[in-house]
């Protein structure tokens, strides 16, 4: 029979779960992991990672069409969606796999099974509706994820409307498309379909596309979306899907002006919620708020010795954020003293689109309301030598200062390879960074960073190549 007694018992085996799990360990800690379906959770087999397999794809295809501004010629450009799809299935298996050769190695225990809380310390474990283990522990943490949201009369069938699991393993690329939400999974999707040939069309019930992006960010995207093909309705909803054999009728209400667009498949992006259903939390005194656990700073719960981590608990809905709170989490309990709370405005958010967006901090919007006097500055892409070479001259930054103390406020940055970029903003974000020590750190040449130091320099009217 294996071990059934535990320090810490993880209820999840996800980003945030696996990564807890293994802090966890190296703590000294006798860890479990109970997870019901695939290790690595949704973002390694789901999400993140096959997502960004896909989209290496479509950038392929897109740049194979522009060959001859690099001086190349190539004929007959195909490509076997089948084989597109595989490759995307292989990066996660292999992944995924991983996951389990990292938790083998720090030696803790995995539990195929669905995990419920069966009272205090205790967690029974089922598989296929027939008990596997009841585990016991001091600590248990609820890492169970989240799922696609759902509206009224546009339920996904998984065949004519699709949630992102269907939208990554297409039989065939669909000649039309409508992408109902236009987060960063709704944009990521319209992305690639478009640019695989899909004539695609999005609908925002708010009035912009990327909602939570800095204002001038989102109108950048929206005109070089809308140049590539991608129509955009925005401060709209769909008010009914009319459902036919290989086709889909939707009706988009903008502003009380009804048309119709007709397409062959339909994906739902309206958001998530989490998976608090059938994890034993009725009987306990852990509250679910708007379908998410509510926790305090140190991710506790109000059930003593049980904690939650990553979607579970909501916004940010993001794979980084969700390890940080497991390792948060995990040094608390293990009574470290250097373990500071999350400081959710230091939490890059990346949508690997085309062009891509990244962003860290408060939006020029956010600051200026709540009271903040700022300084604004922004470098656009065409003036960088390296984004002219790579034939990537559409995009721009922008950084948000506090005029009075110099303090980075935020960092806003749309196109080529600027989710690699965001992380210098975060690193100088963490570190409080100024703007004197931002101007006056060196940045090589030629690379795209030096759009941040001029960005900076902008802010304070000493911009050097604008």
């Amino acid at each position: 029979m294996p071990e059934t007694s535990f320090d810490l018992v993880v209820l999840g085996g996800g980003p945030g779960g696996y990564v807890a799990a293994i802090r966890a360990a190296q703590l000294g800690m006798k860890t479990a992991v109970v997870e019901r379906e695939h290790l690595g959770g949704i973002c390694l087999n789901w999400g993140c990672i096959p997502t960004k397999a896909l989209l290496r794809a479509s950038e392929i295809y897109h740049l194979l069409h522009r060959l001859d501004e690099y001086g190349f010629s190539a004929k007959d450009i195909k490509f076997d969606a089948g084989k597109v799809v595989a490759r995307s299935r292989a990066v996660a298996k292999q992944l995924s796999n991983g996951v389990g050769f990292l938790l083998r190695k720090n030696k803790v225990a995995v539990f195929d099974g669905q995990g419920r809380l069966a009272g205090q310390g205790k967690l029974a474990v089922a598989k296929d509706g027939k008990p596997v283990a009841e585990l016991s522990a001091k600590h248990i943490i609820l890492a169970t994820g989240a799922r696609a949201r759902s509206l009224p009369g546009i339920e996904p069938d998984g065949k004519l409307v699709w949630t992102y699991k269907e939208a990554m393993v297409p039989a065939a690329i669909p000649k039309s498309l409508l992408v109902i939400g236009s987060g960063a999974i709704g944009i990521e999707f319209a992305s690639f379909y478009r640019d695989m040939g899909a004539e695609v069309t999005v609908v925002e019930v708010l009035d912009r596309i990327l909602p939570v992006e800095d204002e001038e960010i989102s109108a950048f995207a929206r005109k070089a979306f809308e140049k590539q093909g991608i129509a955009i309705h925005t401060g709209a909803t769909v008010k009914a899907l009319k459902r036919g054999r290989d086709r889909v009728t939707a009706q988009i209400d903008a502003g009380g002006k009804v048309s119709e667009v007709t397409v062959e498949r339909v994906i739902s992006a309206v958001g998530i919620t989490g998976n608090t259903e059938d994890i034993g939390l009725d009987g306990t005194r852990i509250k679910v708020d708007r379908g998410h656990v509510v926790v305090d700073e140190w991710l506790r719960t109000g059930e003593v010795g049980v904690y939650a981590i990553g979607d579970l608990v909501g916004p940010p809905w993001l794979a980084h954020k969700a390890m940080h709170e497991g390792v948060i989490c995990v040094e608390k309990i293990a009574g470290l003293n250097e373990v500071h709370p999350l400081n959710l405005r230091n939490i890059p958010g990346c949508t690997y689109c085309r062009p891509q967006i990244a962003s860290v901090g408060l939006t020029e919007k956010a600051a200026r309301e709540g009271g903040r006097e700022v300084r604004i500055g922004h470098f656009p892409f065409i003036g960088n030598g390296k984004a002219i070479a790579l034939g990537e001259p559409e995009g721009m930054v922008k950084t948000v200062f506090d005029a009075k103390t110099g303090e980075l406020l935020g960092a806003h940055m749309v196109g080529a390879e600027v989710t690699e970029l965001i992380q210098g903003y975060t690193i100088a974000k963490t570190l409080e960074t100024t703007e004197s020590e931002l101007m006056a750190t060196v940045f090589p040449h030629p690379t795209l960073s030096e759009m941040m130091h001029e960005s900076v320099l902008d802010a304070y009217g000493r911009a050097l190549h604008f």
